[in-house]
């Protein structure tokens, strides 16, 4: 297996930094707006917060709750079902139990991280991506919390994210499945070029040349694609999360107008 080349130090910092967001945001919600429904299906945003402990829980090796989950109708695979499991465990638990919670497990957390050599982070594992290196799981858990922090200020019309650091982490995730998104999901046909161009938070062009295999090239280097999307950070967060409020219309296109639509309303590709 070809594991990603993936610098740990900075992806463990933006993890934390992004826990601290988390926290914050969190500790400042009212009780009622941490059971308002989240942009999520099935999930308030005080499940969106239970699911960031839960998954670090699993990574600590804590064992899972014994809940039952099973028939409700945003519980789609066995990844949804194990996430449900850990959001019943916390559901009905006063905000400041959660938040202790939450500060326990990401404590556990950061002081593993900080314990793991170079060569741990290489190491393969599991991840949701498929086998990769440690530090690939690390750079999926940046993004995760990042877009979740999204998902709540969106739900509940706080602004968005100002957190760059995380942000431009997650930016480096997402490219990462950004030639299959194109190449399978969009149908970008074989001979193209394709530049995004995220703009705000993170400002940074990323470019796939679909060829027989589609891959990611220096976008400096594509001196004519067929199309070019600018695209707000957030607003593709929210695209590629297939997020209730995302918003296909807010893409710029130049280029092939009919291909730059088609990647547009197709480019949400997370679980």
């Amino acid at each position: 297996m070809s594991r990603s080349p993936i610098d740990s130090a900075p992806v463990v910092t933006a993890l934390g930094q992004e826990w601290a967001a988390l926290r914050d945001l969190f500790a400042g919600l009212s009780d009622e707006q941490l059971a308002a429904p989240s942009v999520l299906p099935g999930w308030t945003n005080a499940d969106i917060l239970a699911h960031v402990i839960g998954t670090e829980s699993l990574l600590a090796g804590r064992p899972v709750p014994e809940r039952e989950v099973s028939g409700r109708a945003h519980v789609r695979n066995p990844i949804g079902e194990l996430n449900e499991k850990w959001i019943e465990e916390f559901r009905g638990r006063p905000a400041g139990e959660v938040l202790e919670a939450f500060d326990s497990i990401t404590a556990e957390r950061a002081s593993a991280l900080a314990a793991m050599s170079d060569e741990e982070m290489a190491a393969e594992t599991l991840t949701p991506a498929g086998p990769d290196s440690y530090a690939r799981f690390m750079r999926i858990r940046v993004f995760d919390c990042w877009i979740h922090e999204l998902d709540v200020r969106d739900g509940l019309a706080l602004g968005s994210p100002t957190t760059a650091g995380p942000a431009a982490v997650a930016v480096e995730e997402a490219a990462a499945s950004l030639p299959y998104v194109l190449a399978k999901r969009a149908g970008v046909p074989r001979g193209s070029t394709v530049v995004l161009r995220l703009t705000g938070l993170v400002d940074r062009s990323l470019a796939v040349d679909v060829a027989d295999r589609a891959t990611l090239v220096a976008a400096e280097e594509v001196a004519e694609p067929d199309v070019v999307l600018t695209v707000d950070t957030c607003e593709f967060f929210r695209l590629i999360g297939g997020r209730r409020d995302a918003n296909p219309s807010t893409v710029g296109i130049t280029g092939d107008q009919a291909l730059g639509e088609r990647i547009a309303a197709n480019l949400a590709y997370t679980i």
